[in-house]
């Protein structure tokens, strides 16, 4: 009994991850509402076989099947055609223009001042007279231009060009080498160990995190190095 149940839980915990890996790389706040709601309904069918006896897997497997079709279908028709994405998503509402707040929008999409001035001060905002426009996009967050004299200066600004940034490239992690990293950058294990000596590291298990930049500089954390 107990192990059939075990068995069931892990069947149904696989399902449902791979459907959400179905869905695409999407946070919950970047979710559409039908992709929200999708979510949900898949997560109570997964939980219908667990929670009462007379419920078989198929019941929670087919309807669970029958959905993802569903969402993958909309979700595909929605990248085909403009107009159809505007029907299933529904279009980003302007909130903001020139700092002033757009009173008929607001109430268009139910939404209050406290929540536009929440949204606000998550951007780091102090004011609407700010803003040259904030927008509502269709996944409920808020998109904000400030005006030209309260942007952040740019080394554009100024005339100047930076070097490209790129991420660092992971070449230890918890005490594993990433051989991969090494082929990718052309770099020798010889030379690795070289750097690592300067480090006082002569063991690939003593580091935490390692990685390279864009000037082949390493960077090294030591396992245990900081624990607060």
């Amino acid at each position: 009994m107990v192990l059939a149940l075990v068995s069931k839980t892990l069947l149904l915990y696989l399902i449902v991850v791979a459907c959400m890996r179905l869905m695409g790389k999407r946070q919950i706040g970047q979710l559409q509402p039908f992709e929200f709601a999708v979510a949900i309904m898949i997560s109570e069918l997964a939980a219908l076989p667990l929670t009462e006896d007379d419920k078989k897997l198929h019941h929670a497997i087919i309807p669970i099947a029958v959905i993802i079709i569903c969402q993958l279908a909309i979700s595909f028709l929605a990248i085909k055609g403009v107009r159809i994405r505007e029907v299933i998503c529904g279009r980003p509402t302007l909130l903001i223009r020139n700092g002033k707040i757009l009173e008929k929008n607001m109430r268009k999409e139910l939404y209050t001042i406290n929540d536009l001035l929440e949204q606000l001060r998550f951007h780091g905002i102090q004011s609407v007279k700010d803003v040259e426009y904030g927008i509502l996009e269709t996944n409920g967050q808020l998109s904000v231009l400030l005006k030209s004299g309260k942007r952040p200066v740019t080394p554009e600004d100024i005339n100047l060009t930076p070097k490209d940034e790129c991420f660092d490239h992971d070449i230890i992690i918890d005490g594993k080498l990433i051989g991969r990293t090494l082929e990718k950058l052309n770099l020798k294990r010889e030379w690795l160990d070289e750097q690592l000596k300067e480090y006082g590291v002569t063991d690939y298990t003593h580091v935490f995190y390692a990685a390279v930049d864009n000037d082949n500089k390493l960077f090294v954390q030591k396992k245990g190095e900081y624990l607060n």
